[in-house]
C-alpha cells in the first residue's frame, strides 16, 4: 500500500514536523508498512526524505502568479497522485485563505486524488479564516468529496459547517497527540520553566512589521519573567518550535531582562521527538507557539498560554484551561501575569500536575479515533 501525506511540511517548523511525523507513525500502526511506502509532498522535499526515510516531492511548483503556480503543480503532481493508494490531507492550519494561496493549493490535491479515483481524507486540520469566495469553495469542495474529514478544535468545526459542509465534521485534537514520552517526575513544586516565543509583529517575520507592538510583547516577556523568577526562584529555558526565528526572539527578551543570568537558551533546531523530551523536563511551560503547548501537554505539564492569534485561545478553552491564556497585546500592561497563575499551580501543585495528565488523556483519547478514521477512510 502506497500513502501520501499533503501539508504545511518542510518549512523547519517543528510544530508542524511534530504534526508529520505522528501521522506517519499513525500510518505505520493503522496499515503496517514502512515509511518507504509514505510519499509526502513538500516544502523542502530533501530535507523531508531525509529525516522520515519517506518519498518526497515539491508540494508546489511556482509559475509565475497564482493561476499558472496551481495548473504546473496539478500537472505533475497528478502522475504521483495516480500511483498511490490513500492520501491524507491535513494536520495544521491548512483550511483557511489568510495567505490566500492555501485553499487553492490543498483544494487542487483533493481534485488530484477524486479524479484519480484515489481515496483522500481531510485530517486533523485547523479552519479559519475563510473570507474569500473562492477559498471557501475549494475548502466545501475538499470536504464534499473527502472520505471523512476531521478537525482538531470545535471552532475550526463550526466555521465548516458555516461556510456550508453539510456532512459529518469529526473532532479529534492535534495528530501530535499520538506521540509518547515518558516523565522523569516533577520538582516538589514549580521550578523550571520552559519559555517559548514568536516573532510577532518583527518586521524580519511577520506579514505587516510594526516596532511598538514587537517591543511592548516583548519587554512584556521580559518584565513578567523577572518577577516570576523574584517570587519563585524559577529557572527559565528559552527554546524554539520555528528555528531561527523563534530563538533569535528569546535573545531579545534576555536582553531586557534584570535577570537573564536566571535563564539559558537552546540555541538549536530542535526535532520533534527531542522537544517532546525536553517538554517532559519542565515543571511548566509559558508557550507563545501552539505546538510548545500541545508537546507539552503530551509530556504531562502544566501549561501557560501566551495567545498571539486565535488558535492558541482556541485550544486553551478546548482544553479548560482558558483561565491560563494570557492576550499577548495585554502582556506588557503588568508584570505579575505569569507569577499569579504559577502561584495558582502551586497552591495546589498535586492538582495542576492531575488536571494535566486529565487533559493530555482527554486528548489521547481523541486522536484514537483519528487512527480509526484514516483506517475507514482508506477504503472506497
Amino acid at each position: 500500500m502506497k500513502i501520501g501525506i499533503v501539508g504545511n511540511y518542510g518549512n523547519d517548523n517543528n510544530g508542524d514536523e511534530a504534526i508529520l511525523l505522528s501521522i506517519i507513525r499513525q500510518l505505520q500502526k493503522a496499515f503496517q508498512i514502512e515509511t518507504s511506502n509514505i510519499t509526502v509532498f513538500s516544502n523542502n522535499p530533501k530535507q523531508t526524505a531525509e529525516q522520515y526515510g519517506v518519498e518526497s516531492y515539491p508540494l508546489y511548483y511556482k509559475n509565475g502568479n497564482a493561476i499558472k503556480t496551481f495548473m504546473k503543480t496539478y500537472k505533475l503532481n497528478v502522475k504521483v497522485v495516480q500511483k498511490l493508494d490513500f492520501v491524507v490531507i491535513g494536520g495544521g492550519g491548512i483550511l483557511m485563505d489568510l495567505y490566500k494561496r492555501e485553499a487553492p493549493l490543498y483544494g487542487s490535491y483533493a481534485m488530484m486524488a477524486k479524479n484519480s479515483n484515489v481515496p483522500y481524507v481531510v485530517y486533523g486540520c485547523g479552519a479559519g479564516p475563510l473570507n474569500t469566495g473562492l477559498g471557501k469553495w475549494f475548502i466545501k469542495f475538499m470536504a464534499k468529496h473527502a472520505q471523512n474529514i476531521s478537525v482538531r478544535d470545535p471552532k475550526s468545526k463550526q466555521l465548516l459547517q458555516q461556510i456550508g459542509v453539510k456532512r459529518e465534521v469529526h473532532l479529534i485534537g492535534d495528530p501530535a497527540f499520538s506521540l509518547e514520552v515518558e516523565r522523569n517526575g516533577f520538582s516538589e513544586r514549580p521550578k523550571k520553566v520552559g519559555v517559548t516565543a514568536v516573532p510577532y509583529y518583527n518586521a524580519s517575520y511577520w506579514p505587516t512589521g510594526d516596532e511598538t507592538l514587537y517591543n511592548n510583547y516583548i519587554t512584556g516577556m521580559a518584565t513578567n519573567l523577572d518577577k516570576l523568577i523574584e517570587e519563585f526562584q524559577v529557572d527559565v529555558t528559552f527554546f524554539a518550535t520555528k528555528y531561527p526565528q523563534d530563538a533569535d526572539v528569546t535573545k531579545d527578551i534576555q536582553q531586557k531582562m534584570k535577570h537573564a543570568d536566571k535563564t539559558s537558551i537552546i540555541d538549536e533546531n530542535l526535532k520533534p521527538q527531542k522537544l517532546l523530551d525536553l517538554s517532559a523536563t519542565f515543571d511548566v511551560l509559558v508557550g507563545t507557539r501552539l505546538h510548545s503547548l500541545i508537546l507539552a501537554t503530551d509530556a504531562n505539564t502544566p501549561i501557560i498560554g501566551v495567545s498571539y492569534h486565535t488558535k492558541v485561545n482556541d485550544f486553551l478553552q478546548m482544553a479548560g484551561l482558558g483561565d491560563y491564556s494570557i492576550p499577548i497585546d495585554s502582556l506588557h500592561e503588568s508584570d505579575d501575569q505569569f507569577t499569579k497563575l504559577v502561584s495558582k499551580m502551586d497552591n495546589d501543585w498535586e492538582g495542576a500536575k492531575q488536571l494535566a495528565a486529565n487533559t493530555n488523556g482527554d486528548f489521547k483519547q481523541k486522536s484514537s479515533l483519528g487512527l480509526k478514521l484514516l483506517q475507514e477512510g482508506a477504503s472506497k
